[in-house]
């Protein structure tokens, strides 16, 4: 067991509000902020933490302040300003953000940290709203050393792999790669699938055969049966897909990566979008091949 801390956890989305709790299961003291009061109450009355009444007093007195919110402007917003986590962390901190957000985000934050004395880490996850649960998570960090060997412990209680991947930057980078990747896997799969059905397959035995073989991914063991049933009312919505994606195709174009695969795919998400999906799972690729 790594030695009991102070911490502040800000976000109680789907990925924070487990993420949170494995740290209280670890045997640290968790005070936890979201920006809907009733969740945090939620959260409160299932653990051993304690809830605070702004971004600023969660960050008061904690030795690490861990930040899991929505893009690069909610993470401004409980950073900065008078009520922000930056305003009450003490000389010394670690922030940690856990935020799937931009490169570019997290130097400016680590300049920011750097002028109140304060270490930064930028820690995007992979493993989803499952991984966040089962305390199964990868972490890509991005910052030097020292703030990683002084964060990594605590991590270790919601992480299977947490890697420090290079200087600041760095973590949201090797995040970025891991949504290309995860793009490009489920348009191959969802084509299959439908190759499958129109053929007139099995596809539990297609998918028992090939997931066996250099076809097999995470994608498809857990997505190819709510694929063929047309269940997408869960998991990683298309919405943040397309955000995640746009910082891809961004990055690409400043650093002259040619991403084609990827700008294909996030326009076959903006047309799952059209037809009412932005909040369905990044499986429902597949539901544009089997309907006209």
């Amino acid at each position: 067991m790594p030695e009991s801390r102070n911490l502040a956890f800000v976000g109680l989305g789907v990925m924070g509000y487990p993420m949170a709790g494995h740290l209280v299961k670890a045997g640290h003291a968790v005070m936890v902020w979201n920006r809907t009061a009733a969740r945090a109450e939620k959260w409160t009355g299932q653990h051993k933490g304690k809830a605070a009444a702004s971004p600023r007093a969660a960050a008061a007195g904690a030795d690490l302040v861990f930040l899991c919110v929505g893009n690069d402007d909610d993470v401004r917003s409980v950073v900065h300003g008078d009520n922000g986590v930056l305003a009450g962390m003490r000389k010394g901190a670690v922030l940690v953000d856990h935020t799937t957000a931009s490169d570019t985000l997290a130097r400016e934050l680590a300049g920011a940290c750097a002028a109140k004395g304060v270490a930064f880490l930028d820690a995007p996850v992979s493993g989803g709203q499952a991984g966040a649960k089962n305390g199964a998570l990868t972490v890509m960090c991005g910052g030097d050393e020292a703030t990683f060997a002084a964060a990594r412990p605590v991590i270790d209680a919601y992480a299977r792999a947490c890697v420090l991947i290079g200087p600041t930057g760095s973590g949201q980078l090797a995040k970025m790669m891991n949504q290309i990747c995860i793009a490009g896997v489920l348009q191959g799969l969802s084509e299959a699938i439908n190759l499958g059905q129109k053929a007139g397959l099995d596809i539990e035995k297609v998918i028992g055969a090939i997931s066996k073989g250099a076809a097999g991914s995470w994608q498809m063991d857990n997505r190819w049966k709510t694929m063929i049933a047309g269940q997408f009312e869960f998991g990683f919505a298309v919405n943040w897909m397309r955000k995640d994606l746009a910082m891809c195709l961004d990055v690409g174009e400043k650093t002259g990566a040619r991403l084609p695969l990827t700008a294909l795919v996030d326009q076959f998400y903006k047309h799952v979008q059209a037809r009412g999906g932005g909040r369905w799972d990044t499986s429902a690729l597949v539901q544009l091949l089997q309907r006209d």
